[in-house]
């Protein structure tokens, strides 16, 4: 593999975790994103008259290829084969509920320039080599994540370019909402979840479940770097 190649990766956002890397770039990826609209009749009319009600959520679809089989790696053989399953179990684990957040984590897939944030809404899993030992060296997993949209940003192929959040520039302040966290304002205020703690000491915060909707925060500027 060159040293250049960039691969596609997926990290929870939130509640914050590692990201990891998929084991092979997918051939392709496909978004949808549709539009609701009412219709109106009136007697007579050859087409009704339409009203725009809402835009619906993206989803984005694509196939995970995992391959761990070595064809060096036989009866007594010295060379080890992973079990496939443990970098499928990467991907289902994001259908999951959060204890915390009573719900399936918010994911960010990134490739190159690309980034799309939400849930994972469906993984179908297909072994397809097995050794004689029946662990599985090869899978497919398809993939469906539904788009999370905060009510300000959006990301994903239909949405606007995203802006500079300007806070890493000059302090301002924030009203907590309803489902709110430490971890997921810095996120949308920072993209970086993990910085949740300048929040908290901006806010002398020694609980950081402690905000309520309504609160007023302090976000601190942050230095280029953090």
């Amino acid at each position: 593999m060159s040293a250049n190649l960039k691969r596609a990766s997926i990290r929870r956002i939130e509640p914050p975790g590692e990201p990891f890397d998929v084991l092979f770039n997918p051939n392709q990826y496909r978004i949808n994103k549709s539009n609701q609209f009412s219709e109106f009749t009136t007697p007579g009319s050859g087409a009704p008259l339409l009203q725009f009600g809402h835009g619906s959520a993206q989803t984005l679809t694509l196939q995970l290829f995992f391959d761990t089989y070595d064809p060096q790696a036989r009866s007594g053989s010295a060379v080890t084969v992973q079990d496939a399953s443990v970098h499928v179990r990467k991907v289902t684990d994001l259908l999951k509920i959060d204890e915390k957040l009573h719900a399936p984590p918010i994911c960010q897939f990134s490739w190159g320039g690309f980034v799309f944030v939400g849930v994972l809404q469906q993984a179908d899993v297909s072994y397809t080599l097995f050794l004689p030992s029946g662990v599985p060296v090869r899978a497919t997993v398809d993939v469906t994540f539904k788009q999370f949209f905060d009510g300000k940003t959006e990301t994903g192929l239909f949405s606007a370019p995203l802006a500079k959040k300007q806070s890493a520039n000059f302090r301002k302040r924030r009203t907590v909402r309803l489902g709110d966290t430490l971890s997921m304002i810095a996120a949308q205020e920072y993209d970086d979840a993990t910085l949740w703690r300048k929040i908290a000491e901006a806010n002398r915060l020694d609980d950081p479940l402690a905000i309520r909707p309504g609160d007023v925060l302090i976000i601190p500027a942050i230095e280029s770097g953090h």
